[in-house]
């Protein structure tokens, strides 16, 4: 019988920091908390957050009726190339297709520019006889003995997981259900990934970089998924837990074990969710979602209250402004663009004398200098600390004393190569940073026929608030808002997702009349039936669940696909003419022309189910000020030519709902420091945002 508490709670586990919000479902009473990540085990970390937000809401483990979860498991693995020792097994004759990739240039003006590196290299690949024809002939039959001799080999040189690409599998997969059997009988322990599983989508390379991307990460999602279980069963957490997907919907977590490229962009995910709920329930036309954490900055344009979904995502860019410069993740994924400027991403000074920022992070161990945890690398959050950004007494709600001069020492370890002061280098940082982020978001903005000058700004994480500002005025953008629980927003976007599975069938078919309608009724069939398994696992009462159907289309001679949804009329008559309107539609909206005449034909059918987003009850707007909450006031370091001025430093508890407050200010929230800076006015509005809008 499901726990009839009202009682949820979404974590999302980051880089640096774990964020946890716990919401009550009847009263709309939420509570807030973050705690440092454990890069060794975020399990541990997440499990012991779980429990401190329980203790300070006075509650039992048992008083949990659900709780859903973010992850960068999966992305970190793949960024990080630590994963499983994975074999390749295709077909004879595809041994370097992972190698071969797309075989194109993703900026042709660079003769130096190198693709990212294949995630499985040609020396772990292995050739087997087998061959069907995409018509389903079987040209050469599979020989059973030679996949035991092949798993011997595999045996002994140790692997770890296996990756399965037989040609045209996503349409006639006997061979790889062949080859799975008997690599699961004779490798016990190891994880097997086979193509069609994975995705039943034309193109080999495609298929075959996520199919080589889930067995890469296979084995640490499983074994994360079953510590995280026993962790929250053990601690009298018995109510059912779901895993936020790549998508923006919920699954349970066996799928997500089974299937981590399916939560790649899990965590950002949630944030883009929120925003979502956000600009539906604000009527937002166009949002521009920014979310900086302690390792990573996203950005994601949402229109009419949906985030864009793509299936043309990427992860490991070589160049990470340039399409193609990264492996494809052909599923669909919320379309953000991330960057590697975070608060806890190191400075440096290159080779050429030039200050630079990031990838790399300090993560939650050593963490940046202020941190007081053995860091010695300059950061943002140290150069923001130095500025006057962070109140060092408020950091975390005043949890964790932040210590200016281990920062200060930091930081100049920038500022005496370069000839600066401690100040003016910190301010650099701090600009560098904002400049690569600005020019990720307009980059991103442009790519969805945008401007960022046409948008509102929902600024969130736990560093986004301190750098919204900075990033608006380069960007021309007017109004900033940032929302209630700003700090830990992610967490709160779990709380609004529904769980939902997605699929795909290939199978080319021109639109002209006469089309065997029936034939792509039942592909979709086949497919939700498919999806409705996945949903069981999370237990999805089916009756409540919608369906969305959507076909990849393209011009006769195009190399990639628009996804449009299917009309009305094609699904009940075979009206192609419909079909070709929407596409046509949505190739002006892209392109900005149509090819009159051309032939159209659909590559892909797909197909969503989801069930109905939560309903929130957030009555948590305007909280009782703090007993011990006073105003204060900060001096902020404006640039060279500024110098330091004095910035109010205001408790949120403390704002009035409609008052005016002139920056420079810092509004300060326990999860996060909201700076206004100079020309701009903020107000809280009565819901609890807190809206900046700038001259």
């Amino acid at each position: 019988m499901k726990n009839a508490s009202p009682w949820r709670i979404g974590f999302d586990i980051g880089g640096t920091f774990t964020d946890l919000v716990l919401l009550n479902d009847i009263s709309g009473e939420a509570l807030r908390h973050k705690t440092l990540t454990t890069p060794e085990d975020p399990s541990e970390g997440a499990y012991t957050g779980l429990t401190q937000l329980t203790e300070m809401a006075g509650l039992k483990a048992s008083d949990i009726h659900t709780i859903t979860h973010g992850t960068t498991l999966a992305i970190n693995a793949l960024l990080e190339r630590r994963g499983a020792k994975t074999a390749l097994v295709v077909t004879r004759g595809f041994r370097d297709v992972l190698v071969l990739g797309r075989e194109y240039r993703y900026d042709i003006y660079d003769l130096n520019g190198a693709p990212a590196q294949p995630l499985i290299p040609r020396s772990q690949a292995y050739e087997i006889n087998e061959r069907v024809t995409a018509s389903g002939e079987i040209i050469t039959p599979l020989d059973a003995a030679e996949v035991v001799r092949l798993a011997a080999d595999l045996r002994a040189k140790g692997y770890e997981a296996v990756a399965v690409l037989c040609m045209h599998a996503y349409a006639w997969p006997d061979h790889e259900n062949q080859i799975e059997a008997i690599l699961t009988a004779e490798l016990p322990g190891v994880s097997i990934s086979v193509s069609h599983k994975v995705s039943r989508e034309i193109r080999e390379y495609d298929r075959g970089v996520l199919t080589a991307m889930n067995a890469f990460v296979q084995p640490k999602a499983r074994r994360y998924m079953a510590r995280l279980e026993n962790k929250l069963r053990a601690g009298g957490f018995t109510c059912e837990w779901l895993v936020m997907g790549s998508n923006g919907g919920l699954m349970a977590p066996q799928v997500a074990a089974d299937y981590p490229t399916r939560i790649i962009e899990s965590g950002p995910a949630g944030g883009i969710v929120a925003t979502a709920a956000f600009a539906r329930a604000n009527h937002e036309h166009q949002v521009l979602a920014f979310d900086m954490g302690g390792t990573t900055a996203k950005a994601c344009v949402v229109r009419d209250g949906e985030p864009s979904i793509t299936t043309d995502y990427e992860v490991g860019r070589a160049d990470r402004l340039l399409k193609g410069s990264g492996l494809p993740v052909k599923l669909p994924v919320v379309d953000m663009i991330e960057i590697g400027a975070g608060g806890g991403s190191i400075a440096r000074v290159d080779s050429l004398g030039l200050l630079e920022i990031g990838p790399e992070s300090a993560s939650a161990w050593p963490g940046p200098a202020c941190y007081g945890r053995g860091g010695e690398q300059p950061t943002v959050t140290d150069a923001n600390l130095v500025l006057g950004l962070l109140d060092p007494d408020a950091f975390l709600g005043g949890r964790m004393q932040l210590d200016v001069a281990a920062a200060r020492q930091a930081i100049r370890r920038i500022a005496h190569p370069l000839g600066l002061s401690i100040e003016d280098a910190a301010w650099g940082i701090h600009e560098v940073a904002n400049s690569k982020m600005s020019e990720a978001l307009r980059t991103h903005s442009v790519e969805k026929n945008v401007s960022p000058s046409q948008m509102m700004m929902l600024a969130f994480g736990g560093a986004g608030p301190s750098h919204a500002w900075s990033l608006a005025k380069q960007l021309s953008v007017k109004r900033v808002c940032f929302p209630n629980g700003a700090g830990v927003y992610s967490a709160f976007g779990l709380l609004t997702a529904p769980p939902s599975a997605d699929f795909v069938r290939s199978d080319r078919c021109r639109l002209l009349a006469g089309i065997d309608i029936a034939r792509i009724n039942a592909l979709f069939a086949e497919g939700f039936d498919e999806a409705f398994t996945t949903l069981a696992a999370a237990n999805v009462d089916p009756a409540s669940a919608t369906q969305q159907k959507l076909a990849g289309v393209r011009y006769i001679g195009q190399g990639s696909e628009l996804t449009v949804t299917l009309p009305p009329a094609f699904l009940q008559e075979g009206d192609t003419a419909a079909l070709v309107d929407a596409f046509e539609a949505a190739h002006l909206a892209r392109f900005g022309r149509i090819l009159s005449g051309q032939g159209v034909e659909v590559v892909n059918w797909r197909g969503r189910v989801q069930t109905t987003p939560p309903k929130l009850n957030t009555t948590d707007k305007l909280q009782q000020p703090e007993a011990d909450a006073r105003e204060k006031t900060l001096q902020v370091y404006l640039g060279r030519e500024q110098g330091y001025r004095p910035c109010r430093v205001i408790p949120r508890s403390l704002l009035v709902s409609g008052e005016s407050v002139h920056g420079p200010a810092l509004l300060q929230e326990k999860e996060c420091a909201i700076y206004i800076g100079p020309g701009a006015t903020a107000k809280l509005d009565e819901q609890g945002n807190i809206l900046m809008e700038l001259n």
